[in-house]
């Protein structure tokens, strides 16, 4: 099947002209839109990962389509577009994101997957804990160096500071950077295969009601158990006392790490196999195109 649209993509247009217009984006999402609309009639099915305006776009085929929301679902814009478009049906990518999509809408739940190659399995893990992320608020890498320094253990830390929230980074994380909590900046794909395969844990002290946290399986692919606060999917991805620890403090994460080791890597990486690859993921939503295509 010939690719729908053939525009470039928003970081392409970056590296060509710099900093761009702040509804560029926008735009780029109205020209795929547009590219679709004209050959819509050639899809049994219609799977989109976008925010709102294809809903529209779709009218009387949105029971023959798919919106998989790869955000939050509890605010006043979720809301007002599941109000207004009953009719479309949407996969969550968790059972807790899926708890806020009205029962109209809901098909079913599709957890993430990754490729089975895609990070190395780790077998030995290294003298310091990872945390890989936005630096946030709704990530608080600011918990997860607390937490690691009273276990005395050192941090990694490594992603991108969050363009919406540069305040936070620097009111509420760089104060506590030292030796021993260093931050390497934004990773690609090699770098944080390298950062998680070489932790003793990964810390994931979230402050929102995460609808995934692909960074959790990432992590799992590498051998690397999970240290988890207990809200939004964790609790489902994170197998307690097997793939990590679920906790709800700082203290609860304090007492994991000291448990870490009794974890098996090895373990860790089989259930990453057995319920976290692109396969797993692409047969689920095979079995959801099945069942709106018979209904």
């Amino acid at each position: 099947m010939p690719r729908v649209g053939d525009y470039p993509s928003l970081s392409a247009l970056e590296a060509r002209h710099g900093r761009v217009a702040p509804g560029v984006p926008a735009a780029l999402d109205a020209l795929q839109l547009e590219a679709l609309r004209q050959r819509l009639d050639a899809f049994d099915i219609v799977h989109c990962h976008g925010e709102f305006a294809h809903a529209a776009l779709l009218g009387a085929r949105r029971r023959r389509s798919l919106t998989t929301i790869h955000w939050r679902v509890d605010e006043l814009d979720r809301a007002l577009f599941f109000a207004g478009f009953p009719d479309l049906p949407v996969a969550a990518i968790s059972a807790a994101q899926g708890e806020g999509i009205p029962a109209s809408n809901r098909v079913g739940v599709v957890h993430h997957g990754i490729a089975r190659d895609r990070y190395a399995f780790g077998a030995g893990p290294g003298d310091y804990v990872a945390f890989v992320g936005r630096l946030t608020d709704q990530k608080r890498p600011d918990t997860a160096i607390r937490v690691a320094r009273a276990a005395g253990l050192p941090i990694r830390l490594g992603g991108t500071i969050d363009v919406g929230n540069p305040g936070y980074f620097e009111r509420e994380v760089r104060p506590l950077l030292g030796p021993d909590a260093t931050y390497g900046g934004p990773l690609d794909d090699a770098g944080k295969g390298e950062l998680l395969a070489g932790a003793r844990a990964l810390l994931f002290p979230i402050d929102w009601p995460e609808p995934f946290g692909l960074v959790m399986i990432e992590a799992m692919a590498c051998g690397t158990p999970v240290v988890a606060w207990n809200r939004g999917s964790v609790p489902e991805v994170v197998e307690d006392g097997l793939t990590g620890f679920v906790v709800s403090s700082e203290a609860e994460a304090v007492a994991a790490l000291e448990r870490i080791g009794d974890l098996d890597r090895a373990a860790v990486r089989r259930r990453f196999e057995e319920r976290f690859t692109a396969t797993r993921m692409a047969e689920d939503y095979l079995a959801l195109y099945r069942r709106l295509l018979a209904a």
